[in-house]
Parts: structure tokens; C-alpha cells; sequence
């Protein structure tokens, strides 16, 4: 069986990947058990550093080739698959520092007389096999952010890419192999979803690192073994509030790249924006005209801003939520219709119902909803009403509003003049509640990949 890797804008097939069935992936978790048992075969620390610092110098000489196949498999428009894959490279070379940053710490004894005597210390080792599901949106910066810690830490990793976008994760592995790893250590395994869980839910997997959607990822966490440890990234419905007075100048701009980068395929993008009701059709109005003004088209054109979304299927519900919306009392500012079987053009939706798809799911396409409020603490209370947690916004020239909104809008992250889907790869990025479990961003998800052993000596 194989996967047909088809280009989102115009459906040209563009390559395609063999599946692993089940018996090849049963041998190679028990070879990545073995590896993690037998200390002797572990890789040196030195030997993963040269190894990781070869793999980012080869991503750096096929950089334009790496981004022109983001961009070819996954739809993003050129400019953002080169800002992608500098990511990436950085996110490898990320992995590198923060082997030299690591390492174990005194914890005091004689604080009470009962430790007294005693000295105690910790270090850090791999946790052991790695089983990574990846999502399509980011297909190169996602798999360095879940194999690249997995090799520096010194766990085997299996590693299943998004099934639109397979091609950056296959070429990303084969980078490493190129670098020196042997490939016992990490596994490139596109595989069907049935066959995935087993490789999941299997007792010899020891981290599970998830991508993708709520959904999915719940419904895998259930399943897991017992001791299996678990990363989840899902995605949310993200609010911004603009305050009165603010300058349109410095939020329309940023608006408009965090809502339609990527045509809105982004976990963190913005989607729900809170307005003052009497700045409400002037701030819609502004918003609109920029919507109307983006380039949409073939994403490997440098002109693009916005590309095609990753399946016709998700053009068909975008539109659907969109229609029921208007249907149903939303005002269409911009946008509202489909460009061909593969684009849809950047909409902006003003004051859709709350009950609404558009205002209570993510949409994860090119939508951005704008709502009037009447107070601040009326725009906090229905920028938290959804079970989504992730990164949150707000846009003020006044210090106490500011404080405001961090103290009470619910995210685990709240931008203060900045957009939701702003993010670097060595900050926390962490979904609450149906947004996640665990914290990412690498020098966090290698803290999980290798857990404290405490060493306790008595005198």
C-alpha cells in the first residue's frame, strides 16, 4: 500500500511513500526496546551533538529545496515555507544548546534532621522509545520539534508524518541517517490509523508526543499502556481583545497575519476578536479591505500570501460554517466564498451568534470573526466560555487593562500587543484544557523525553 502525496492547490500527484504494516513496526519496537535496555549501545552525548549539528549544516544547504516542498505538499505559500524551514533548522540546532545547558542538580539534604547525613543529586536519562504523530500545517518544524529532542536526548524514535504531508518528515530522517544516525534509532513509519494506535497503545512505547486534533489525541490517551507518558498538542479558537482607542494602525496588520497565515491552518491562529461595539464598524471595515487585499493563489509563487487549503474537503466545510453563519444573522464583511475547488477567499465575519460553528469550534481555515462588546470584563467572560485553552491576546496602550486581561483571560499564554499565532521555538507552547496536555517547545519536550534520576548517599 502506498500514499498518493497530492499537491493541495491543483491536485497534482506529487509523490507517495510505501505504508509499514504492523509486523515490520512489532520488530522495530522491540528493537528500540533493546536499544534502551543495553546501555552499552547508547549513543554519546558527543556523537548526538556531532550527529545534530551535521543534519542542521545539510538542512542549511537545502534549504530552498526543503521550503519549495513544504510548500508544494503542504500549500503554504513560499515566503512562511522558508520562514519554516529556517525554524527548523534552528529548532535542530536548539536541541544541540540545550544538551550543553542540561544536566542534573543538588537538592539539599539537611534542611530537616532527618536528611540530615546525606548528599543527593540528580541526572537525566532517555525515558526510553518515542512514538511521534505529527500533524500536516508544519511538516518540517513539527517533526524536528518531536524526533529532533528524541535523538538528542538518546531515545529510539518512530515517527508517523501527517498523511497529506509525508514527504518533509521522510526527507528530514533521511537527513539524519545522512548525519550519522543509525537508522535503528529513528523510523520513518506512514502508516494507516489502525495500525498507528497499535504502534501507540503498545506497552513498549514509553512517550507518546501527539500533534494534531482534540479529537484524536484524547481518544489516544485513553488507550495508552500504563506508564506511558504523553505530550498533546491540539488546537483552540483564539481570542484577541482590542481595547478602546487603540490605534488601528498597529492592530490591522497583525491581525491580518495572524488570522490568514497559512489561510488560518494554525493552532494558535487568530479567530475570535473582541472590539468595542462603537468602533465596531469602522475596526470590521479596516480589517475587511485588508482581507480583500491578500493574494491568494499558488503557493509556490512568491506573490502568495494565502495558499490552498490542505484537502477540497475542508473547502466544503469552511464554507458550509460560513453559510450557516450569515444564514443565521452574521454580517459578511469580506470574503464568504470559495476560489475553485482547492482556495477560499480570507473572510471576516462580523458578530456571528455565539452558538454558532464559526464562534464555538476551530475553524482552521481562513475566518476571522469580529464581536462588539460593551465592557471588557463582558469580552473576558466570552473570549473564556469555550473549553479551549491555548494562547490568547490583547491589544491595549493602558498598563491596567493589560494586567487585566493576563490575569483573566484563560490561555497559558497571553500576547500583550501581539498577535495569538506569534511563537520561537525555545518558549513553552502548551494547550489547557481541550488544547492539550504537557508542555512543548524543545527544550521542554527533551525535559520529558529524559526524566531526573535522584541519587541519595548517606555519609
Amino acid at each position: 500500500m502506498t500514499w498518493q502525496v497530492l499537491n493541495p492547490y491543483d491536485q497534482e500527484c506529487i509523490g507517495s511513500v510505501d505504508l509499514v504494516e504492523w509486523p515490520l513496526i512489532d520488530r522495530w519496537l522491540d528493537e528500540a526496546r533493546a536499544l534502551h535496555e543495553d546501555r552499552r549501545a547508547w549513543i554519546p552525548v558527543h556523537e548526538r551533538i556531532a550527529i545534530l549539528q551535521r543534519a542542521g549544516a545539510l538542512m542549511r544547504e537545502r534549504a530552498e529545496t526543503l521550503a519549495m516542498q513544504i510548500a508544494r505538499e503542504g500549500g503554504k505559500p513560499l515566503v512562511d515555507a522558508r520562514a519554516e524551514t529556517s525554524r527548523a533548522i534552528q529548532s535542530v540546532e536548539l536541541c544541540v544548546h540545550e544538551l550543553f545547558a542540561s544536566g542534573g542538580r543538588q537538592i539539599p539534604m539537611d534542611l530537616t534532621e532527618a536528611g540530615a547525613g546525606r548528599r543527593a543529586y540528580t541526572f537525566r536519562e532517555p525515558i526510553g522509545p518515542v512514538v511521534a504523530i505529527s500533524a500536516f500545517n508544519h511538516p518540517l518544524n513539527l517533526i524536528a520539534h518531536q524526533v529532533g529532542p528524541a535523538v538528542a536526548t538518546g531515545c529510539p524514535v518512530l515517527v508517523k508524518p501527517a498523511k497529506d504531508t509525508p514527504l518533509s518528515c521522510k526527507s528530514f530522517v533521511e537527513i539524519l541517517y545522512e548525519a550519522g544516525l543509525d537508522e535503528h534509532w529513528c523510523r520513518f513509519v506512514p502508516c494507516t490509523n489502525d495500525v498507528a494506535e497499535q504502534m501507540v497503545t503498545d506497552p513498549r512505547t514509553a512517550f507518546f508526543s501527539f500533534i494534531g486534533s482534540a479529537r484524536v489525541g484524547w481518544m489516544l490517551r485513553s488507550r495508552l499502556a500504563p506508564g506511558t507518558r504523553v505530550a498533546l498538542e491540539h488546537g483552540g479558537a483564539a481570542p484577541v481583545i482590542v481595547d478602546e482607542g487603540v490605534s488601528h494602525e498597529n492592530v490591522i496588520p497583525s491581525l491580518l497575519k495572524g488570522g490568514f497565515y497559512h489561510s488560518g491552518q494554525v493552532c494558535v491562529s487568530v479567530q475570535r476578536v473582541f472590539v468595542p461595539r462603537a468602533e465596531l464598524p469602522d475596526f470590521a471595515a479596516e480589517l475587511a479591505a485588508g482581507a480583500e487585499a491578500l493574494r491568494v493563489g499558488d503557493p509556490t509563487e512568491e506573490e502568495t500570501q494565502c495558499g490552498p487549503l490542505i484537502r477540497p474537503a475542508e473547502v466544503d466545510r469552511v464554507e458550509a460554517w460560513v453559510a450557516a453563519a450569515v444564514e443565521n444573522g452574521a454580517r459578511l464583511a469580506a470574503g464568504g466564498k470559495r476560489i475553485g475547488p482547492t482556495l477560499y477567499h480570507p473572510t471576516v465575519l462580523v458578530d456571528p451568534p455565539r452558538d454558532a460553528k464559526v464562534s464555538r469550534e476551530e475553524v482552521f481555515g481562513p475566518v476571522v470573526c469580529v464581536y462588539g462588546y460593551d465592557s471588557i470584563d463582558a469580552a473576558i467572560a466570552q473570549a473564556n466560555e469555550l473549553p479551549y485553552s491555548f494562547q490568547a491576546a490583547v491589544f491595549t496602550e493602558r498598563l491596567q487593562i493589560a494586567d487585566r486581561c493576563v490575569e483573566r483571560l484563560s490561555g497559558s499564554t497571553v500576547l500583550v500587543n501581539d498577535h495569538t499565532a506569534f511563537r520561537v521555538d525555545w518558549m513553552p507552547f502548551a494547550g489547557r484544557r481541550h488544547s492539550g496536555l504537557g508542555t512543548g517547545g524543545v527544550g521542554y519536550t527533551m525535559a520529558d523525553m529524559s526524566p531526573e534520576k535522584m541519587v541519595i548517599t548517606k555519609r
